[in-house]
């Protein structure tokens, strides 16, 4: 099966390492994406937003030779309901990694910027259950190669149009929320409760860590991925 690994926000292909080395171990075809713009001078990159990262994607699901499954860590899960949208029946699953189906006209999040771009704020910026189990030695590694994403990006509305995505499987594997929890606090999120409430098929499993397994559980994250794709 090909498997398109698509990053969060400041993350490129190289944040996937691990899990990419698994899903190859266990015979699948990952394809591990750095998203336009990302690390690039801003003043190359004011014209890229949300549409072209779906875009993007979308162009990786036209090269495979048949269905592919579609993983979005945190704000790549926007990218892949974005790219599941535009392409329905070539999708087997969407995986989202700490994140949940967004509503249509979802924006990622607000985010301080600098000179059109939007850095990575460090770590100390995320509340402490996202980064509680990334030890001082983890922190350190992984924000040497956080990379600035274009500030369009986070703020441009995601535009779904096809109702077809509902009937695209989907998996979230959640870091310390089980089904209940996120059920619990959907509720208060209007439009994303509807959303996710309109998926014919959804399982919620939880990971048991934080916002970023791919750094602090990449093997428990690697089984529960490769038990979604089935």
């Amino acid at each position: 099966m090909d498997v398109i690994l698509i990053p969060g926000l400041w993350l490129d292909a190289s944040s996937w390492a691990p899990i990419a080395d698994a899903l190859t171990a266990a015979g699948h075809r990952p394809r591990a994406l750095t998203l336009p713009g990302t690390g690039e001078p801003a003043d190359r990159t004011a014209d890229i937003g949300m549409t072209r990262w779906v875009a993007a994607v979308v162009a990786e699901i036209d090269r495979a030779d048949g269905p592919v499954v579609l993983v979005g860590h945190s704000g790549g899960g926007n990218v892949a309901w974005g790219a599941a949208d535009a392409r329905p029946d070539h999708v087997a699953r969407v995986v989202f990694v700490d994140t949940a189906p967004p509503a249509p006209g979802a924006s990622i999040s607000e985010f301080p910027t600098e000179g059109g771009a939007v850095p990575f704020p460090g770590w100390a910026f995320f509340d402490e259950p996202d980064v509680a189990d990334l030890d001082d030695a983890t922190r350190e590694r992984t924000a040497a190669f956080m990379k600035g994403v274009p500030a369009r990006v986070p703020a441009e509305p995601l535009a779904l149009r096809d109702a077809r995505r509902f009937r695209v499987p989907v998996t979230l594997l959640m870091g310390e929320r089980d089904e209940a929890a996120l059920r619990a606090e959907l509720e208060n999120w209007g439009a994303f409760r509807e959303e996710f409430e309109a998926i014919d098929d959804a399982e919620v499993v939880r990971i048991g860590s934080g916002h970023w397994p791919q750094f602090s559980q990449p093997e428990r994250l690697a089984e529960l991925l490769l038990a979604a794709i089935r």
